[in-house]
């Protein structure tokens, strides 16, 4: 993506929650690199950030609900996280958790769109968010996976300011017309019961190594390595755990 650090508006942060934190450590460990550090205190619930080097990339988080569904989840830096909830629910969304102070890091809620892609809400205060994009290891795109494109596209431009390419293949979002990401409509290929979601892409070195390491660690490979046109060279993977995620290479952002 063209954004290397998090801007209001854009996405600033990847979070898997997991049924099996240790295991999750471990795959992504092995898999990208990672350098895992949970936090100690009990407030925090085992809450784990991902880093490379001294950057912090990405979290691994224990399940905090009983519905909760193993998935990875994408969050986008707001100014202030309360008048955002409210842009949401005027423009058709869901607030699915109230804006809530994390210690000093910041202001954290979660919502879904129209079409039930739920997303998380992040005011940066002492924590803004990853201190690295577009490098192995690091989040470098995000895809919302959705059956109501139009309805998508009328609520994140209203809600986040973003701007949307006119493509009927792959509109891409962006800020200010820098691209951060795309739009995929789900149609009759993908089972009903798979809902509309986000799903993060991480940059690696190689697409097919980390295809086959994802199968070697226990994991899924959901869509084959593949070059699509004017793209990255991607695939779409599963952890152990169930939870889906992609990866692309590293220098070919779009």
């Amino acid at each position: 993506m063209k954004l290397h650090e998090p801007v209001p508006g854009g996405p600033c942060w990847a979070e898997l929650g997991t049924s099996d934190l240790e295991a999750a450590r471990r795959f992504y460990t092995a898999l990208f690199g990672w350098r895992p550090e949970t936090d100690s205190r009990q407030q925090a619930g085992g809450y784990t950030i991902a880093r490379l080097g001294d950057a912090a990339v990405a979290a691994l988080t224990p399940l905090y609900q009983p519905a909760q569904p193993v998935a990875w989840n994408v969050s986008f830096a707001v100014r202030d996280a309360d008048t955002a909830v409210r842009q949401v629910a005027a423009a058709g969304g869901t607030v699915l958790q109230e804006p809530t102070d994390v210690f000093d890091s910041g202001r954290f809620a979660v919502a879904a769109d129209p079409g039930g892609a739920v997303f998380q809400i992040w005011q940066g205060r002492s924590f803004p968010g990853a201190g690295l994009f577009n490098a192995p290891g690091a989040l470098g795109w995000v895809e919302l996976l959705t059956r109501e494109p139009d309805l998508a596209a009328d609520f994140y431009t209203t809600v986040f300011g973003w701007t949307v390419s006119a493509s009927d293949r792959y509109p891409q979002w962006g800020i200010a017309g820098a691209d951060f990401g795309g739009m995929v409509t789900m149609d009759d290929k993908f089972p009903h019961e798979v809902p509309a979601h986000w799903l993060p892409y991480f940059a690696v070195e190689d697409v097919d190594t980390a295809a086959a390491d994802t199968t070697d660690g226990g994991g899924t490979v959901l869509m084959e390595p593949t070059s699509p046109p004017d793209g990255p060279r991607i695939a779409v993977l599963r952890d152990p755990q169930g939870a889906m995620f992609g990866v692309y290479r590293a220098g070919d952002e779009r």
